[in-house]
Order: structure tokens, then sequence, then C-alpha cells
């Protein structure tokens, strides 16, 4: 259109031109249209560029966007899934209850978009399930299904843990100190959401010794479903939390000084309680 500014045309227009050249440009944008690739681009002397060259000063749309665009849409989806699981583990998203993205959306002060994506993940978790044209509810778990995943955890970790005790050197089990009181910073707090991550935290680094990947994400995946609190139980109290994070210091020493007896006895005991 006679007047029409650079800035006004579509992305990736060209300029009308009149004579031979305008119908070379009408073929190749053809070509394009039916193999969904750019055509070779021709120069004066009669020569081609390969259909994804680059040209110096040309902006091709086919370059990636900025990383930081990228980086800080995973990063409100990931803060957002992160938000979702601790309001699980604390209660705030009750079993049975019914929850839309928009509302939660304007909760946290983001789009629907991210929580839905967010609550697309833990559905995949197993913590939520899809309700169409209304949201998601929160799964109602068993007292059964909580049992069933603290005998699983303990198929896994158990052998796991005797074989660390036996090859894993002191020295290495005390650089897991740290972890073991962070989570008893966390109990002594009552911070259940805090706890819940520290308790990861410290059983992935005990499994991590292992060097076997696979095994730290299945028995992670099961630990966290394993936090999701059931519908008519009571929260659990500071005492609760207290004393199992002072299973996982008692743990430590028993792994130090390779006393499989003890470490039998406390795993055995840690998932025994892991539904208080």
């Amino acid at each position: 259109m006679a007047g029409q500014t650079r800035e006004e045309r579509a992305p990736g227009a060209r300029p009308p031109s009149g004579g031979r050249g305008s119908g070379r440009g009408e073929a190749a944008g053809r070509e394009q249209s039916v193999t969904g690739a750019p055509a070779p681009r021709r120069h004066d002397d009669g020569t081609e560029s390969p259909s994804g060259a680059h040209v110096r000063g040309e902006h091709t749309h086919s370059e990636p966007p900025a990383p930081g665009t990228v980086v800080r849409r995973h990063s409100v989806r990931g803060q957002i899934v992160d938000a979702l699981r601790a309001a699980l583990v604390s209660g705030e998203l009750r079993p049975g209850e019914v929850y839309s993205a928009p509302a939660l959306g304007e909760r946290f002060g983001v789009s629907a978009t991210p929580v839905r994506e967010a609550m697309q993940q833990l559905a995949l978790e197993g913590a939520v399930e899809t309700i169409p044209n209304r949201g998601f509810r929160v799964v109602v778990r068993t007292a059964r299904e909580l049992a069933e995943l603290a005998e699983v955890r303990a198929l896994i970790e158990m052998p796991v843990m005797l074989r660390l005790a036996r090859t894993v050197p002191a020295a290495r089990w005390a650089e897991l100190v740290p972890l073991a009181e962070a989570t008893a910073a966390a109990a002594a707090t009552g911070d259940r959401a805090g706890y819940a991550e520290a308790d990861r935290a410290f059983h992935r680094a005990v499994l991590s010794l292992a060097g076997n990947d696979q095994l730290v994400a299945v028995a992670d995946d099961l630990h966290r479903r394993s936090q999701w609190p059931l519908l008519s139980a009571p929260a659990p109290r500071r005492a609760d939390l207290v004393a199992d994070a002072a299973e996982h210091a008692a743990l430590l020493e028993a792994l130090m000084v390779q006393d499989l007896a003890v470490v039998s006895s406390l795993v055995r005991e840690h998932f025994n309680g892991a539904d208080r």
C-alpha cells in the first residue's frame, strides 16, 4: 500500500516491486508455503545462500528468544509449583476442594496461565485432578494409601542405606549433618511446609551417595506424595516434627559408626512414623 512505512508492514513482508523481480518474489513465497521452509536467497550475481543462512544485518525470526524471557516464564511457573506444594502440605489447599486457576492467580498476583501450568504439573504428580470447566480438585487420600507409600519407601531405601553404611566413610556422613540440623530447625518452628522441604533434602542427600539418579528421583517422588495430608487426620504437631527430625541425627550417627542393626531399626521406625 502506498505510503506504508517499514514498521507497518507484516513481519517478513517484502516491499512491493514491479517487473520480473516481483514474480521471482512471488515464486519464492509459493515455494516457502509448500515446503514449510524459506526459499534460498538469490544474490545479484546469481548465487544463492542456503535457506537457513543468516545474512549480516538481517533479523531472522528463527533466532531463539532472549534467554531472560524464557527463564522468567519458567521461574514464575516454578515458583507457583513450589507455592502450591507448600499449600498442599500445610493444608491451605484442602483435600476434596476444587480450586480455579484464575482465583489462585489472583491470590498469587499472577495470571491464570502459570497457575494452570503448575496445576497440570501437580496433576502429573497425583496431587490434584482436573475438573473440566471448573478447575482442579485436591486428591483425597486414605490412611491405607499413606501406609502403602511408607512400605514402598522402606523397600527402596532400607537396602540402599544398609549398603551405604558398609561402604561410605564417616567423613562423608559428617557432611550431611547441616541437612539434619536444618530439619530440626524447621521442626522447632512448626513450619510443616519448611520441614517437608528440609526432610526431602536430607533423604535425597543420603540416597545420592549411591550414585543412582533414577533411584533418587523415584524415592523423592514417593516421599513428596507421602507428605500430603489426609482429609480427616489432624495436622502434625510440632512435637511430631521434632521427633521425626531427631531420627535424622540418630541415623547419621549410626551410619558413621557402621552400626547396621541400629540403622535398620531407625529406618524402619522412621518410615512407620511417616504417617503420623
